[in-house]
């Protein structure tokens, strides 16, 4: 009889800290260094939202105040922790009295009027990440992202995907080979 043991590994969070600054391409580069390329566009958004808000409304863009980032990959998601040295805020109402503040009845009241030039960020976190959550002084969001699941059938998936590389009268008259 063969015994064989998987050890499950707990996550690796990782961490970077940075002054309030906009100059934020390097560190949303490095925070999507492990995340699926079909995810890179609307995660690259939602990343730069919620640090552009750590840095401005949170840190007032005090170059001497740091932001820091924890994040990690599991095999069912990504989670980002980010926190700034600011004030916070306070936990704004949510219009849906107790319900999930990633409820889609309610998205469209987190957005503010289409003539105003500021106040969508929490709006386009909720749309981007699959949970959003804050700390009770607001200064710190956490922000997670399920992996999209494969199909069950990989063999399937793949022949049905391989079947356009035959010609018709190749799939009309199958070929055998013996050896």
């Amino acid at each position: 009889m063969l015994n064989i043991r998987i050890a499950k590994s707990k996550p690796q969070w990782n961490k970077v800290s940075f002054s309030s600054t906009l100059y934020l391409y390097p560190i949303i580069d490095l925070l999507l260094s492990h995340v699926h390329q079909s995810l890179h566009n609307e995660i690259r958004l939602g990343l730069q939202e919620a640090l552009v808000n750590a840095a401005t409304h949170g840190n007032g863009l005090n170059p001497n105040k740091a932001i820091t980032v924890e994040y990690c990959q599991s095999p069912q998601g990504y989670c980002w922790v980010i926190t700034d040295q600011g004030n916070g805020f306070v936990n704004p109402v949510n219009p849906c009295d107790g319900a999930s503040l990633d409820c889609p009845d309610c998205i469209s009241q987190w957005f503010p009027p289409d003539e105003s030039e500021d106040g969508r960020g929490l709006g386009i976190l909720i749309q981007v990440f699959d949970q959003v959550h804050w700390n009770a002084n607001g200064t710190q969001l956490r922000l997670s992202k399920k992996i999209p699941r494969r199909s069950n059938n990989l063999i399937q998936q793949f022949f049905a995907e391989s079947s356009r590389f035959f010609s018709s009268s190749e799939r009309e008259a199958p070929h055998s080979t013996n050896r």
